[in-house]
């Protein structure tokens, strides 16, 4: 099938992709200003002695940074008795471990918060095969505290704190990312939180999708992220990155014993 797209030569290409460049590099340019006032916003003093159960046991917030004085953490979306996580949480999840090493080196842990036991946890980042640290709030105020987790009566109400508002929402967990800074002397203080299509900011997958000719392509879906699941939910499996330099090695033999006959 031909495309529909608007069809240039090499230098209506390129002069039109210099007037994008000119735009891109303005957008770069106010997000360089943005993320300046980000840093700059106030910070308030975290006063409760929050407490999670860990691998190892319970710990206290200050334990999370282990060793850093940055923190990042996402409220991933698994509830008590949630039979999985939520997919989007988990798609967004699933870009974690290969950032870890490089955000320690810049003095910053992350790692996932939920509200369901740590059992529950354990099995579903088994199952993920995660390797982030993903601890249980369970119990705990926090969630609640940081306008991710809301009581069904809340819920039924259709007002909720959620995204800095009162508004309704449709589920008891919501997403979020929160950043906490811990100083020399312990103190720890709560310095940004992001929620709704923010989080986008840890999909490393829509920034590449937005460079491709349909980019996300979720507008004729029923919903958002409609497309999303786990990733070891997609019809196409682990065979997506598979090429023909790496067939097995029989079948290569095969084709080789062909070609001399």
């Amino acid at each position: 099938m031909k495309t529909k797209h608007t069809i240039a030569s090499q230098t209506e290409w390129l002069a039109a992709r210099k007037a994008l460049l000119a735009e891109e590099k303005q957008l770069t340019r106010q997000m360089d200003a943005l993320s300046a006032k980000r840093r700059a916003l106030p910070w308030v003093k975290i006063d409760k002695d929050y407490t999670f159960e860990g691998p190892c046991g319970r710990i206290a917030l200050a334990d999370l940074f282990a060793g850093k004085s940055q923190l990042v953490i996402q409220h991933f979306m698994l509830g008590p008795d949630w039979e999985e996580g939520c997919k989007s949480c988990s798609y967004m999840a699933d870009h974690t471990d290969a950032m870890l090493p490089h955000l320690a080196a810049r003095d910053t842990t992350m790692l996932a918060v939920s509200r369901a036991p740590l059992a529950e946890i354990e099995a579903f980042k088994k199952r993920m095969g995660w390797r982030f640290g993903w601890v249980s709030s369970f119990g705990s105020e926090f969630n609640f505290d940081f306008h991710v987790s809301f009581t069904e009566e809340e819920v039924a109400s259709g007002q909720v704190n959620y995204n800095f508002t009162q508004r309704a929402f449709g589920s008891t967990e919501a997403p979020g990312i929160s950043v906490f800074h811990k100083d020399a002397d312990g103190t720890i203080y709560h310095t940004y939180s992001v929620y709704g299509r923010g989080v986008e900011l840890m999909m490393g997958t829509y920034r590449i999708l937005d460079l491709t000719p349909k980019g996300r392509d979720e507008d004729s879906l029923e919903f958002t992220m409609a497309w999303v699941r786990y990733h070891d939910s997609y019809a196409s499996g682990n065979d997506v990155a598979k090429c023909s330099c790496q067939q097995p090695a029989q079948e290569k033999t095969q084709e080789k014993e062909a070609v001399l006959a």
